[in-house]
């Protein structure tokens, strides 16, 4: 494939991965996720510590990261922190496509790189994944420049970018601890090599995983050891997905969204198999030795290793594939052009056309381009949004404004709501609709930084918040193990903040899965008895 070509397709790709990236920026969905993921990051822009100061129940490298753009968040609210999260996921989509580089013939490299950002960034469901304020696109990153950086010290025999990818490895596991697995793989991988690589790459690729955990997760663990092995590991592991049946069902329900999140991707893996399988594959042409083909083993089966990760959870949703996609990717995107090239060289251009279009058309009829503008089904209509849902975020987080002056308390298990009315959030409320642990003894739930049920009444009754605001989701789950919480509980916290703030205005189909939204103002004559606050 010449440059010019080279160069004409991946200008195609970028500019439909932006487009893609923009319009889930403004139009995509909202997670809630994505606001105790911010609020978080404001908390240590403060200088609170996960675990010790509040809860959060994932590694506590995101928040020390989106802290650097805590002010962003505070002026534009979610927006900014979508802005950076899409940002981390193109740069991450950058990365992947250089290590599919790295992992193909010498002379076909810029043919797998456009291959595999075609697969990863014109791929509007990891395109969506990877802007909403999520851990994946900063995890993805950490990844693929991991493994791309264990090529670069292969090559180079370069013992800096042995223990950089240490770092980095370790710096995605303390993004989205599932990625533990691919550390402890790569290190073997350089134990087994080491004869072959002619120095001690394992040794330097420790020392960096070494020196990264010691800034990145031992200053967490040393204050709040409880609360860190809790969140990063415990608590992941207490959910139940019930009988054998049901299990079966959630394993072959993540599986069949998975292939139709990444059909393109699926289709070709498949094609290969299948041309490997009945002997189409042709030999590569003389000269064409395959370069680190152990990298490329390794990379397949870091990818395959996130995905069992993923698949053994108890409710495995799709969307953790995100992470394990982009390495996916490369390693089918080195495997392609290898394989088309055997056939002929000619036909290299038209992989990389015929891959570019396809995720083109795929990313045209994904259903998440119809919730851009579509609502619920009305029996044979479709009802159009008559606003997006962070434009609505927006208008609803500027009346609260009116409300309640900038840092007041907001009672609330929405936390995007406190990001963009930069108001503040009770005190082990900050975990929104996780931050309610029934079972917790009162010394526990102290420790965990999260409310049991006498604690989450007692904050309900006395919470001096002006301002309280309660969508579909508020009192609707118990933690840790996700379950729904009973109707007449639910109907009782409802009562208690019924008696002290009265309704001010009805938001419908707002935030995650379009929910009624109800914003109330506290009753002339409560005044609460202060005992819920922020600090």
């Amino acid at each position: 494939m010449t440059r010019a070509a080279y160069r004409i397709g991946l200008g195609i790709a970028a500019l439909a991965a932006l487009a893609l990236t923009g319009a889930n920026l403004a139009l995509g969905d909202l997670n809630q996720d994505e606001g105790w993921y911010l609020y978080a990051a404001r908390l240590v822009a403060e200088g609170q510590m996960p675990y010790r100061d509040f809860a959060f129940m994932q590694g506590p490298v995101m928040p020390a990261v989106y802290s650097a753009v805590s002010g962003l968040t505070d002026r534009w609210g979610l927006a900014a922190g979508r802005a950076f999260t899409a940002l981390l996921g193109l740069a991450g989509a950058c990365l992947a496509s250089a290590l599919a580089g790295r992992l193909a013939p010498q002379g076909r490299r810029g043919a797998a790189a456009l291959v595999a950002f075609s697969l990863i960034a014109v791929n509007v469901y990891q395109s969506y994944y990877c802007t909403v304020v999520k851990t994946y696109a900063l995890a993805g990153l950490a990844l693929a420049g991991g493994l791309w950086l264990l090529a670069v010290a292969e090559s180079r025999r370069s013992r800096w970018a042995a223990a950089l990818a240490g770092a980095a490895v370790v710096a995605a596991a303390g993004t989205r601890s599932s990625i533990g697995v691919v550390a402890a793989l790569a290190f073997a991988y350089l134990v087994l090599c080491a004869r072959r690589l002619g120095f001690h790459a394992w040794l330097w690729y420790a020392l960096g995983s070494a020196a990264a955990g010691a800034m990145a997760l031992l200053p967490f663990f040393l204050a709040a050891p409880e609360g860190f092995w809790f969140f990063v590991v415990k608590y992941h592991t207490l959910r139940e997905s019930g009988a054998l049946g049901e299990m079966l069902a959630y394993k072959a329900g993540f599986l069949s969204r998975m292939v139709q999140a990444y059909f393109v991707a699926a289709s070709a893996w498949a094609a290969i198999v299948l041309a490997r399988g009945f002997g189409l594959a042709s030999p590569a042409p003389a000269g064409d030795a395959a370069p680190r083909p152990a990298l490329g083993g390794l990379v397949w089966a870091c990818a395959a290793a996130l995905t069992l990760v993923h698949a053994s959870a108890p409710f495995p949703y799709d969307d953790y594939q995100v992470v394990a996609y982009p390495l996916f990717a490369a390693a089918l995107a080195a495997a392609a052009v290898r394989l088309v090239a055997g056939w002929k060289e000619a036909a290299v251009p038209w992989l990389c056309m015929a891959v570019l279009l396809s995720c083109a058309a795929a990313s045209g009829s994904s259903p998440i381009n119809q919730g851009w503008f579509i609502g619920e089904r009305d029996r044979i209509w479709w009802r159009m949004k008559d606003q997006a849902p962070l434009a609505r975020l927006q208008e609803v987080g500027a009346y609260l404004r009116t409300l309640a002056g900038p840092g007041d308390l907001l009672l609330t298990q929405d936390p995007y709501l406190a990001v963009e009315s930069g108001m503040a959030i009770p005190r082990d409320l900050e975990m929104g609709q996780f931050s309610y642990f029934p079972g917790l003894d009162p010394a526990a739930a102290a420790r965990m930084k999260v409310l049991n049920r006498e604690q989450f009444e007692a904050l309900l009754e006395t919470c001096d918040a002006p301002v309280a605001a309660l969508s579909g989701y508020a009192f609707a789950i118990r933690s840790p193990r996700i379950d729904p919480v009973p109707p007449e509980e639910e109907a009782r916290f409802r009562a208690i903040v019924e008696r002290r703030y009265e309704p001010v205005r009805d938001v419908p189909d707002f935030g995650q899965a379009g929910t009624l939204l109800r914003l109330y103002r506290r009753r002339a004559g409560d005044a609460g008895q202060g005992a819920a606050s922020r600090e």
